[in-house]
C-alpha cells in the first residue's frame, strides 16, 4: 500500500495556479523527493498534503485513509522555520512540543541522541549553530515515533557541514524504516538522499519515480542523451570524426577535455570503434554517468518558476 497518494490535487490563488491536477503515490520506506524550482508549487503541496491548506480540487490519502487530524499526529512534519523559545533549553523546547503535539515526552532523551544533540540537550536554543536548530526541529518531528516524515526543505540555509548533517540523518532515518517526503530546490542533495523523485514546474508534475527511472527514460518531449569524455593525441582530427558519427549531438571541449553528447542509443563501445575505423586512437573514453542536475534540465528547461 502506497503511504501517500495523491489524485488529481488543483490550487488557485486567483488567477494563479498553483498547482494543476498534480497525481502520484509515496512508495512504502522510501525517500520521496518532491523536487522543483523556486515557486513551482512545491511547499503548497505538502501544505495541502498536511491541511494546513485546502485544495480547489482533487483528493488525497494516507495509507489509504483520508487525511484527519488523527492521522496527521502520526505523521513527523517539519514544515517551516524551527519556532523555539531561544532561551529554554533542548530538552525544555520538546516537553513544549511534545504537549502540544499530545505526545512523544517519553522520546525526548532517545529523539536527541538520534539527532546527535544529547550532549547539548541542557544548551539554550540560542547558542546553537543553524545545522543544531534544523536537527532539534527534526527532533520534535521525531517525537512520538512516528513511521512518516514530512520535510519541507531541509537544508535550507545551511551550510555544507550543516547539509551533510541532515543528509546522513535522513538517510539513518530511512535505514530505519522511515518513510520520508522532502521538498527541495537542491538538485545535489535529492540525487544523494532520495530513493524516489517527483518533478514540479509550474504546479504541474513532469515526471515521478525512482531515481534511477528518472534519471534513464524519457519524460514528455525531454530527450534522454549520453554524456561521454574522450581524448586523442589529435583532438582537432577527432572532432572532425565526431562529428560524422550518427547520434553525436554535439561536441564541446570542457576543462581541456572533449565532451560528446549523443542519443541515449549510443555507447561508449561505438564511439570507440567508430573512432579507431576512422584512423583515430582514443586514450581517453569515460561515459559519464548522467546527473540529476542534467536531467532536471531535460525535463524543465532552465528558467525559474518565479
Amino acid at each position: 500500500m502506497a503511504v501517500l497518494t495523491v489524485d488529481n490535487l488543483s490550487k488557485n490563488y486567483k488567477s494563479v495556479r498553483a498547482l494543476q491536477n498534480v497525481s502520484f503515490s509515496v512508495p512504502e520506506k522510501t525517500v520521496f523527493g518532491i523536487l522543483g524550482p523556486n515557486g513551482s508549487g512545491k511547499t503548497t503541496l505538502l501544505g495541502i498534503v498536511m491541511d494546513v491548506l485546502k485544495s480547489t480540487s482533487g483528493t488525497f490519502s494516507w495509507m489509504g485513509e483520508e487525511g484527519s487530524s488523527e492521522i496527521r499526529k502520526r505523521i513527523g512534519t517539519l514544515l517551516e522555520t524551527p519556532n523555539f523559545y531561544h532561551y529554554l533549553s533542548a530538552t525544555d523546547n520538546l516537553k513544549i512540543a511534545a504537549k502540544i503535539k499530545g505526545r512523544g515526552e517519553e522520546d525526548i532523551d532517545k529523539v536527541l541522541q538520534i539527532v546527535n544533540l544529547y550532549e547539548r540537550r541542557d544548551s539554550k536554543f540560542n547558542t546553537y549553530s543553524l545545522g543544531m536548530k534544523q536537527r532539534l526541529a527534526i527532533a520534535a518531528a521525531l517525537l512520538g515515533d512516528p513511521d512518516i516524515l514530512v520535510f519541507d526543505e531541509p537544508t535550507n540555509g545551511l551550510d555544507p557541514a550543516g547539509i551533510a548533517e541532515i543528509r546522513e540523518l535522513i538517510k539513518e532515518l530511512n535505514r530505519k524504516g522511515k518513510t520520508i517526503i522532502m521538498a527541495s530546490h537542491i538538485l545535489d542533495e535529492v540525487e544523494k538522499v532520495c530513493t524516489h523523485v517527483a518533478i514540479i514546474q509550474k504546479g504541474v508534475l513532469k515526471t515521478v519515480g525512482s531515481v534511477r527511472e528518472v534519471m534513464s527514460h524519457t519524460s514528455g518531449d525531454a530527450a534522454v542523451t549520453v554524456l561521454i569524455e574522450v581524448a586523442a593525441d589529435n583532438d582537432e582530427a577527432l572532432i572532425k570524426v565526431l562529428q560524422q558519427m550518427d547520434g553525436v549531438q554535439d561536441v564541446q571541449l570542457i576543462d581541456n577535455v572533449l565532451q560528446i553528447t549523443c542519443s541515449e542509443n549510443v555507447t561508449a563501445a561505438q564511439v570507440n570503434k567508430f573512432c579507431f575505423d576512422n584512423g583515430i586512437i582514443l586514450n581517453r573514453l569515460n561515459e559519464k554517468r548522467k546527473s540529476l542536475e542534467t536531467r532536471f534540465l531535460e525535463i524543465t528547461g532552465k528558467q525559474s518558476d518565479r
